[in-house]
């Protein structure tokens, strides 16, 4: 073990001194001094890596395309990963082969082979002797999809923060063959970086060059959390089930969950009249519709929330509990509550909280804030609040179902404003999918694969691209913005968008998406899950409840928007609150393009954009399509015939003149189709392209 370390130190010696290098014995003094000290070998225990994709260079898109199609991957490191660096006197000398696991956090329009192996990419340090120091490859198939080069080192000692910037992504020589793309191969497609906390796992004391001392740092040490700070995860979710008989057309559903504190600092845990512990909500979500059954995702169900007390010293999550429990939960330490305990039906409404700083009223104040004096409970009271119809297997078949726990404590925002390095109330999300059984009450579960940790429910959403919005970093929340554009016919797209509230105390008023000139929507459409009714003492204006009421729609010449009233017009308007999520959908004769889509917010705040596809300006009802084929040396190719075919098969044909040039008039706008140039001569690539406007540059050049 020794002798591994003092040979890479060695090594990085030699670079580092721009020399041979000195060995730690036989040199002068004041060399000795230089290699006395103490050598730490780290691995990643958290983290996250960006990387930025040229959509359009990587998915080929060539004619028709307007400069570069710019999208952001962003994961989160695998916790404990073995990518190992090594640091001496606080000084970083390098990394060791090895490789840090990538959890995605969002998607995005990605060629087939990328995308299917998105939930299985590594970030990897290769052997020494490789072409590539970095690489991006899949885990379970070792297929190299980036060689990373030009990137920059980062450390910070105080925060044991490693980081990589300015990494360019090249196309792999694998990955070229698979697109068919060969002559890509080394082409730019996109920039990675990388932030990763690390944790010592081998610290050696080294005078004059030799090892005097060598520990391991115990992995069930006394804070045995990775993350600076107090940091309550949804561990595991479980258990999902009905509770009670329906009520009218709504059932009443509960899932266990098991929170786990990946922090060094043991979390606050004061059970009621204390207001410094965690609330739990619980979320009910459906994918459904279109041909595979994901063309939306909605969220069909919301729970008010449990107040945690008495935490146990449990070690679901396998960090090696420190023994803490009570009023506390410690370091590394899991406490579970069951779907039956999440049930109640004494659960206190989701209005009293504040969900970014974790605030609401003590439980001996004016104002408590899990009162139940006053009404009477049915089987969905309280509870994860669903429509029969929403769960009928009959009237959604095919769809698939995820349920989605939440723990918001004051402990973790009270931490990160004494330590504002130390924030971690945006990863206190997990979610699980489930089977549904029945057509009506009562309806039965079961687990589908496992949870997902520290993602909201809306990162399954099959295809969807999501974009992370926060209207006022440091003061309030985080929220997600997803979108999906699909073509279910020819000339016909439907645009599909949920915006989902994590924690954004200010909630969420109205949703603008831009429109192009002329463009003609129809089947527009509103989503929202269904509001438990207002009972006494409910954190509501007048006790009245939040309102169900749908959303105003209205289409100006330049934007499709939705809004619900105002803060001025009803304190309990039907606003996207925190833990909630709605959807917004339209049909268009329009494809897609980027565009800027508005948030408007209900309490307080300027509105923002975050980027997404809308439709742009209506296309021509016929256009023509035109271009040259030429030789390899650009002389043109006489009497090719050129075929153009439409989704439906149907073709079509021109033939080249003299110079090579042909046209075809009469296209139909809106729709894909698949150009073809044929010579007895020559061999071309054949295209395909989304025709909306006349097109004059299709052209087609022979292969050497």
């Amino acid at each position: 073990m020794f002798n591994t370390i003092l040979v890479v130190l060695l090594s990085f010696n030699m670079f580092v001194n721009n020399g041979p290098g000195y060995l730690f014995t036989g040199v002068s003094p004041k060399v000795q001094e230089r290699n006395t000290g103490t050598l730490e070998k780290m691995i990643a225990a958290n983290g996250n890596v960006a990387m930025d994709l040229d959509l359009n260079r990587l998915n080929g898109v060539g004619f028709g395309a307007k400069g570069s199609l710019p999208s952001a991957l962003r994961f989160d490191v695998e916790r404990d990963s073995f990518f190992t660096v090594v640091a001496f006197n606080g000084e970083l000398r390098g990394t060791l082969p090895g490789s840090m696991g990538l959890v995605s956090r969002n998607s995005a329009a990605l060629p087939a082979k990328l995308n299917s192996s998105l939930q299985r990419l590594v970030f990897e340090k290769t052997a020494y002797g490789e072409p590539y120091e970095f690489v991006i490859r899949d885990k379970e198939t070792g297929f190299v999809f980036f060689n990373v080069e030009g990137h920059e080192y980062g450390y910070d000692l105080n925060e044991r923060l490693f980081s990589i910037q300015m990494g360019r992504l090249l196309m792999s020589e694998q990955f070229a063959a698979e697109l068919g793309r060969a002559s890509e191969v080394g082409s730019i497609v996109g920039q990675i970086s990388v932030s990763a906390t690390m944790r010592p796992i081998e610290v050696s004391r080294i005078v004059d060059g030799a090892v005097v001392s060598d520990t391991l740092p115990a992995a069930d040490s006394p804070q045995p959390g990775t993350v600076p700070g107090p940091d309550v995860v949804v561990g595991d979710v479980n258990g999902l089930a009905q509770f009670g008989s329906s009520s009218g057309t709504q059932v009443g559903l509960a899932l266990g969950t098991d929170s786990c504190n990946f922090g060094t600092v043991d979390l606050n845990w004061f059970a009621l009249p204390n207001n410094d512990h965690p609330v739990i909500p619980q979320n009910l979500y459906r994918m459904s519709g279109g041909a595979a059954n994901d063309e939306r995702f909605e969220q069909i169900g919301q729970s008010s929330v449990k107040h945690a007390f008495t935490a146990l010293t449990q070690n679901l999550c396998g960090l090696g509990c420190n023994g803490v429990g009570g009023s506390r939960l410690g370091s590394g330490c899991s406490d579970p509550y069951s779907a039956s305990l999440n049930a109640g039906p004494n659960l206190g409404s989701r209005a009293w909280i504040n969900p970014f700083s974790g605030a609401y009223p003590r439980g001996d104040s004016a104002t408590p804030p899990n009162n139940h004096a006053g009404h009477s409970h049915t089987g969905p009271s309280h509870r994860i609040l669903t429509e029969i119809s929403d769960l009928n297997t009959t009237l959604n078949s095919g769809a698939t179902y995820y349920a989605e726990g939440q723990y918001v404590t004051p402990h973790e925002y009270a931490w990160c404003q004494a330590n504002p390095t130390q924030c971690n109330m945006y990863n206190n999300v997990s979610y699980r999918r489930y089977n549904v059984v029945g057509t009506g009450s009562p309806f039965t579960f079961s687990p589908v694969g496992s949870t997902v940790r520290t993602r909201a429910a809306i990162n399954a959403w099959t295809g969807a691209t999501l974009v992370e919005i926060r209207p006022d970093t440091g003061n309030d929340g985080i929220g997600l913005v997803a979108y999906k554009v699909t073509n279910p016919s020819p000339g016909v797209w439907h645009y599909e968008y949920a915006v989902y509230n994590q924690n954004i105390d200010r909630a969420i008023q109205s949703f603008g998406v831009p429109v192009g000139a002329s463009v003609t929507l129809s089947n527009i459409g509103f989503y929202a899950p269904p509001q438990h009714p207002g009972s006494a003492a409910d954190g509501t204006v007048g006790s009245a409840g939040f309102s169900n009421a749908p959303w105003t729609q209205a289409q100006t010449g330049s934007a499709m928007t939705w809004s619900s009233e105002t803060l001025a017009q009803n304190p309990n308007a039907n606003a996207i609150r925190w833990g909630t999520m709605y959807n917004f959908r339209f049909d268009s004769s329009s494809p897609p393009q980027t565009a800027n889509a508005t948030i408007g917010f209900f309490k307080t705040g300027n509105p923002i954009t975050v980027q997404v596809q809308a439709p742009g300006s209506s296309p021509s009802a016929t256009v023509s399509v035109s271009g040259r084929v030429t030789t390899s040396t650009g002389r043109g190719v006489a009497g090719a015939r050129v075929t153009i075919t439409d989704s439906n098969g149907n073709v079509r044909l021109a033939t080249t003149n003299s110079f090579g040039f042909y046209r075809f008039y009469d296209v139909a706008a809106g729709g894909t189709y698949t150009m073809r140039a044929i010579s007895k001569r020559y061999r071309f690539t054949p295209q395909t392209l989304q025709i909306s406007n006349n097109l004059t540059d299709v052209n087609f050049v022979a292969e050497p």
